[in-house]
């Protein structure tokens, strides 16, 4: 895939990725319950890590400075970026070819659950805890529930969307004929 299909891509998916983190997600002062896993999930899958990181990164820095929802906080970012590295890492299809659907459902489950863990439960409610001045273990609790709740709805959502969108992106993106 060429550099600037790279670019675009990117482009797109950071767009997707604000619009569903920003104004179409569900947030309360302790949880937010949005589907901006998806284009980073696809970023991951087809662009792989590095790609994966810039995206969350300036996703969320983006989101924070043009639509803020509160005072930026860097840890946040800390943690999206983390999340990018590790979906990155497990998921990135260099060829179309790269594993079988076999292999690409068990690495699609180790990632969700090491973002859940590391990313989503250890370090945000870290900075939620550091933010709002509520204890951690009290907040641990709630967002142990949402987490859990949200590891099968991640997966089944990444497997039917990879899967319809597979096809698509092998003839028009994954091609080099620019």
């Amino acid at each position: 895939m060429s550099k600037n299909k790279k670019i675009i891509l990117e482009a797109l998916l950071l767009a997707m990725l604000i619009v569903l983190s920003r104004f179409l997600s569900i947030k309360t002062p302790l949880l937010k319950i949005s589907f901006a896993f998806i284009p980073t999930m696809l970023c991951a899958i087809w662009l792989g890590p590095k790609w994966t990181v810039l995206l969350n990164v300036l996703g969320d820095i983006i989101g924070a400075t043009l639509f803020p929802t509160g005072p930026y906080f860097v840890g946040y970012t800390i943690s999206t970026g983390i999340a990018g590295l590790i979906y990155g890492l497990l998921l990135y299809k260099k060829e179309a070819d790269s594993y079988t659907d076999k292999q690409f459902v068990i690495r699609l489950i180790i990632a969700v659950v090491l973002v859940t863990i590391i990313s989503n439960i250890i370090l945000n409610t870290l900075w939620v805890s550091i933010t709002t001045g509520k204890a951690y273990i009290v907040l641990l609790g709630t967002r142990i529930i949402k987490e859990l709740i949200m590891i099968p709805i991640n997966i089944i959502v990444i497997l039917f969307i990879e899967k319809m969108l597979r096809k698509p992106f092998d003839i028009y993106i994954r091609s080099n004929n620019d």
